[in-house]
């Protein structure tokens, strides 16, 4: 999911330069499981959004478990292989997966096809790069469940410690009473405490 804020014109038919195809050939390598693929989708749609409608004054994402995952990647990346520096305001991290090699060992990778080396260069802890003076703009929420597993919850903590350590400006909330699946469901209340927590976060801005 992303929010563009304030969109104040359009541009139409810009081209997108990316390292890697963006077209009908990539979206059915993503649909048979290549995680390479699906990273570089949702990298090459930033990029488009960005030189589609040139004057919004900034980007925000949001994605929970896996989206989450795709989020965080998208946060790693160099934009000059893309051709636009895009401006990230802000990431909201839900309940999200940083740490792919644990997921190598179970049946989910039955989906995915992934070997160890596809896991470990899609995996968000293991892609943190220092904080740039654009990204130092940009703040990152990273959120877990109170009853997510002990695995959603060591992810979350050690991403949020990797992100500090490169100087992100990054927070950790853990909400109460929540599962791995309301904790989502409910942003679309607006006394729930992480969508007046994102609302906070987008008007500080």
């Amino acid at each position: 999911m992303m929010w563009l804020r304030k969109v104040r014109g359009a541009r139409s038919g810009n081209s997108i330069s990316s390292p890697r195809p963006c077209g009908p050939t990539s979206l059915c390598a993503l649909c048979l499981g290549q995680l390479d693929v699906m990273v570089a989708q949702v990298r090459c749609s930033v990029a488009f959004l960005v030189q589609q409608y040139s004057k919004i004054s900034g980007v925000y994402l949001c994605g929970h478990s896996a989206g989450a995952h795709l989020a965080a990647m998208v946060l790693s990346t160099d934009w000059e292989e893309y051709g636009v520096t895009p401006d990230i305001k802000g990431a909201f991290l839900v309940s999200g997966v940083y740490d792919l090699e644990p997921i190598t060992h179970i049946s989910v990778n039955n989906l995915l096809h992934m070997s160890r080396e596809v896991a470990r260069r899609n995996s968000p802890i293991l892609c943190v790069t220092a904080a740039k003076p654009a990204r130092k703009a940009c703040e990152v929420l990273i959120t877990v469940a109170q009853h997510d597993s002990p695995e959603f919850h060591r992810q979350s903590q050690e991403y949020f410690q990797a992100l500090r350590s490169a100087g992100w400006r990054v927070s950790l909330l853990d909400i109460a009473d929540t599962d791995h699946f309301d904790v989502i469901e409910k942003l679309s209340q607006g006394g729930y405490i992480l969508t007046q927590v994102i609302l906070n976060m987008i008007s500080r801005a």
